[in-house]
C-alpha cells in the first residue's frame, strides 16, 4: 500500500482555505478523543530516540511480530487493512447468503463464487482460455499482430502514478486530461511489455538480478510446459530475448517521473509518422482507439522503439511472448499447476513470501478490485459513520489553513510566487471516504461458473469506461481509488486528494483519541497529500491543474535547493548491505513528508485553541504527536521484498520515512535530541520545504 501521486482530471471547484475560527476550533476540540491513541507497547524504550526513531518508536513490535508465512511484508497498513478485510468478509457472508439473482450484489457473489471454486476452474483446465490461445495461434502476419497487441491494451496503469507503472501489455492507455491540453481528455499512451517489475531486472549487472532472470526464464518455460506448447524451453528463450529489447527501449523510472518530458501531444498521422513498425489502425480498432484523433505519448521516446520492435522482430517470437502473458496474466483464475508457478515465481521469489494465502482470502480481494464501486458502497454503507466523514473534513480544513499560514511565512519566497501557491490549496478539491457518484455496472455479465471470463469481462469493462470519457468534459470529482483501499492519494492534474474510508482507522486514526494521535497519524497523511501538489512534481501544476510555470526562476532555485538536501538525506540511508535508497527516486514522497508532518504539527497546535496539550500516558502531546507518526509507518519486510521496493518504487521503506521527524524542530526538545546522536541535524541542515 502506497500514498501517492497521479496525474489525473483538472478540476475547477474551490474550496476556501481559510483560517479556522475560534468557534469552529472548539467544536473540532469537543469531538476528540481523550485516549491515548498509540501503542506503548510497541515502543522500545532502550533505543535512544535521536539515535534511530523508528526503533524507539516500534522497536519492541517489530521483535515481537512476526511476518505471516502468507505476506512479504507487514505494518500499518497491514494492520488496518486487515480489518478491511474482516469488514469485507461479513459483508460478502451477508451477500452470498442472500442468494442474489440480480444487481451489484449478484455480481458481487457470481464473482467470489466462480474464483473460490477451485475445483471448477482445476476442472475446466484450460478451455476457458482456449479461445484466446487459438487466436493467437492463427496469427499470420504483422497487421494480425498489430490487432492482437491492441486488442490486449487494458487501462491497467498502476492507478497510483507513472512512476510506478507497469504492464504486461505492450502499451498501457490511460485516459484522462492531456498535460499539455488542459481540458481536454487524451489518451495517453506509456511503455510495457515486460513480466519483471522494471527494466532494471533484465538490464542490471548485479549478481541477484541476474539469478533473477534465470529463475524468470525458467518460470516462462514451466507456464508454457504446462500448457502444452511446443518447444517451451525455446520459446521461453525468445521471449526473454524479446522481453530484453523491449526493456532496452523503455525510459527510465526517472524519466517518467519528469511530467515535462510526459507532455508530448501527437496526432493520429504524427503517431504514425514517428513510431512506424506497428499497424497503428489495426492495433487502434482492435483497442476501441479507431476515431481518436489525438495522444499524449507520455514515454515518447519509448513508443518509436517499440514499435520498431513489431516489425523488426520475428513474428513467433511475438506468438510466444502473446501466449505466455495470456496465460501469466490471467494463472491467479487456471488450474493449479499455473496458480502454484505463478505464486512460486512473483510472491517466493521476488517478495520472499513462502506461503500463499487461502483462497477465500485471495477470492475476498479479487472481488473487490474487480467490482471496485459495487464493493464500495456497500462497504461504507456499513461501516464508514457520518461522523468519521465530519471529523477528517474538519482536519482537512485546519491542515489547509496551516499550510496556507505556512506558505505566507516563507521568508524566500517572492509575493507572486506565494499567490499562485495559495490559490493553489485553496482550490484543492478533496474527497474523505467515498465518491459523490458511483459507477453503473449494467451491462457486465459475470457468472458463478466461469472465473476466467469474469476476470476478462471485469478489465474490459473498465477499459471501455475509461475510454468512453475522451472527448467528454472532465469530471471533477471522479476518485482514482476506492473506498475499500487502505491508501491515499494526490491528483495534480485535478488539483484533489482522495482519503478512502479504510485507511481512516486505527493506527491512522482514532475518533477516541486525542489531537495528538489523530494529527501525528491521519494528519500527517492528510498533509502529506496536500503538499503532493507541491513537491518537485505537482509545483509544476497550478490551481486549475494545468501544467503551467508560476514560480520565479529563484523562487524555484530555493525549492529545489531544498529538494536536494533532502535527496541526499534520503540517499545516505542503507537499506541493506550495499544497497542505498534512491533519493532521487523517492524524492517527491520525501518532500510530501517532510512538509505534511511540518504542516500537520502546525494544525495540531492550533486545534489546541491556545491550551496547553494533556499530558496521557506519562507522555506529552509533542511527543505523542510524533510517537503517533512513526507508528503508523511501523513496519517490517522480507530481505527480498525490501530490496525489490528499494529498486523500482518511488517511495521509501517505511522505516526510513519515520525518521522525517529529524527534519521537524519540535521533535528535538519533545525528545531532548542531542548533537552526536544519528538523527541530529544542525538547524541549517533541517529541510525546511514548504514552511
Amino acid at each position: 500500500m502506497k500514498r501517492a501521486l497521479l496525474f489525473v482530471v483538472a478540476s475547477a471547484f474551490a474550496l476556501a482555505a481559510c483560517n479556522t475560527s475560534t468557534s469552529e476550533n472548539a467544536a473540532q476540540e469537543q469531538k476528540q478523543g481523550t485516549d491515548i491513541g498509540i501503542q506503548p507497547s510497541w515502543m522500545d524504550k532502550s533505543v535512544v530516540p535521536g539515535n534511530d526513531f523508528f526503533s524507539y518508536a516500534d522497536g519492541t513490535w517489530v521483535k515481537n511480530t512476526p511476518i505471516p508465512a502468507d505476506r512479504s511484508r507487514i505494518g500499518g497498513f497491514y494492520i488496518a487493512d486487515q480489518l478491511r478485510e474482516k469488514n469485507t468478509r461479513a459483508l460478502f457472508d451477508q451477500i452470498i447468503k442472500s442468494n442474489p439473482t440480480s444487481g451489484t450484489d449478484a455480481l458481487i457473489a457470481n464473482y467470489y463464487n466462480a474464483y473460490f471454486n477451485t475445483d471448477a476452474i482445476d476442472r475446466a483446465g484450460l478451455a476457458p482460455a482456449k479461445a484466446d490461445l487459438d487466436a493467437i495461434n492463427g496469427i499470420a502476419d504483422k497487421h494480425q499482430l498489430s490487432a492482437a497487441i491492441g486488442g490486449t491494451l487494458r487501462s491497467d496503469t498502476d492507478p497510483l502514478n507513472a512512476t510506478n507503472f507497469h504492464t504486461e501489455n505492450l502499451f498501457g492507455i490511460f485516459v484522462t486530461q492531456g498535460l499539455a491540453t488542459p481540458g481536454e481528455q487524451l489518451p495517453y499512451i506509456m511503455q510495457g511489455g515486460i513480466g519483471l517489475p522494471d527494466a532494471q531486472y533484465y538490464l542490471s549487472a548485479d549478481p541477484k538480478m541476474s539469478d533473477t532472470r534465470g529463475k524468470y526464464k525458467a518460470y516462462v518455460q514451466t507456464i508454457l510446459q504446462d500448457a502444452g506448447y511446443p518447444d517451451p524451453q525455446g520459446a521461453a528463450g525468445r521471449i526473454m530475448d524479446l522481453e530484453t529489447k523491449i526493456a532496452k527501449a523503455h525510459e527510465t523510472r526517472e524519466q517518467s517521473e519528469d511530467f515535462k518530458n510526459g507532455a508530448q501531444v501527437w496526432t493520429r498521422q504524427q503517431l504514425e509518422q514517428k513510431a512506424p513498425g506497428i499497424d497503428w489502425a489495426a492495433l487502434l480498432g482492435a483497442a476501441g482507439l479507431g476515431s481518436a484523433q489525438k495522444f499524449d505519448a507520455y514515454h515518447y521516446a519509448s513508443i518509436p522503439k517499440l514499435s520498431a520492435l513489431v516489425a523488426s522482430e520475428p513474428l513467433q517470437n511475438w506468438k510466444d511472448w502473446l501466449t505466455f502473458h495470456t496465460l501469466n496474466q490471467q494463472a491467479n483464475v487456471l488450474p493449479k499447476p499455473f496458480r502454484d508457478a505463478s505464486f512460486a515465481f512473483y510472491s517466493t521469489q521476488l517478495q520472499g513470501t513462502p506461503q500463499q494465502r487461502p483462497r477465500d482470502a485471495l477470492a475476498l480481494n479479487a472481488t473487490s478490485n474487480a467490482l471496485q464501486d459495487a464493493v464500495g458502497k456497500a462497504y461504507v454503507d456499513k461501516y464508514f459513520p457520518a461522523s468519521s466523514k465530519a471529523e477528517i473534513e474538519g482536519m482537512v480544513k485546519n491542515l489547509k489553513a496551516a499550510f496556507a499560514r505556512r506558505v505566507k511565512a516563507i521568508g524566500w519566497m517572492s509575493p507572486a510566487t506565494k499567490q499562485e501557491a495559495l490559490k493553489k490549496v485553496e482550490n484543492i478539491v478533496v474527497g474523505v471516504g467515498y465518491p459523490d457518484s458511483w459507477r453503473d455496472y449494467s451491462g457486465l455479465q459475470i457468472v458463478a461458473n466461469n472465473a476466467y471470463a469474469n476476470q476478462k469481462n471485469a478489465a474490459l469493462w473498465e477499459y471501455r469506461h475509461q475510454i468512453s470519457k475522451i472527448g467528454k468534459p472532465m469530471d471533477p470529482h471522479e476518485w482514482w481509488m476506492p473506498p475499500q483501499l487502505v491508501n491515499a492519494v494526490n491528483l495534480p492534474v485535478q488539483n484533489a486528494l482522495n482519503f478512502p474510508a479504510a485507511i481512516l482507522v486505527k493506527p491512522f486514526f482514532d475518533p477516541n483519541a486525542d489531537a495528538a494521535f489523530n494529527y501525528g497519524a491521519i494528519g500527517a497523511t492528510i498533509g502529506h497529500e496536500i503538499s503532493h501538489s507541491f513537491d518537485t512534481g505537482g509545483a509544476l501544476f497550478d490551481a486549475s491543474g494545468a501544467m503551467r510555470n508560476w514560480w520565479t526562476p529563484a523562487d524555484f532555485a530555493n525549492f529545489q535547493k531544498q529538494a536536494q538536501m533532502l535527496e541526499d538525506q534520503f540517499s545516505a540511508y542503507e537499506a541493506l548491505p550495499g544497497l542505498h535508497l534512491n533519493g532521487k527516486l523517492t524524492i517527491n514522497e520525501n518532500i510530501a513528508d517532510v512538509a505534511g508532518l511540518g504542516a500537520s504539527y502546525e494544525a495540531y497546535k492550533a486545534s489546541l485553541n491556545g491550551k496547553p496539550a494533556p499530558v496521557i500516558g506519562g507522555l506529552t502531546g509533542d511527543q505523542r504527536f510524533f510517537l503517533a507518526f512513526a507508528q503508523s509507518w511501523a513496519a517490517k519486510w522480507r530481505p527480498e521484498a525490501l530490496r525489490q521496493i528499494v529498486l523500482t518504487n518511488e517511495h521509501a521503506p517505511d522505516q526510513f520515512r519515520a525518521q522525517t521527524v529529524r527534519n521537524i524542530d519540535a521533535w528535538y526538545p519533545a525528545f531532548n535530541v542531542k548533537p552526536g546522536q544519528k538523527l541530529y541535524l544542525a538547524p541549517n541542515q533541517r529541510v525546511k520545504i514548504w514552511g
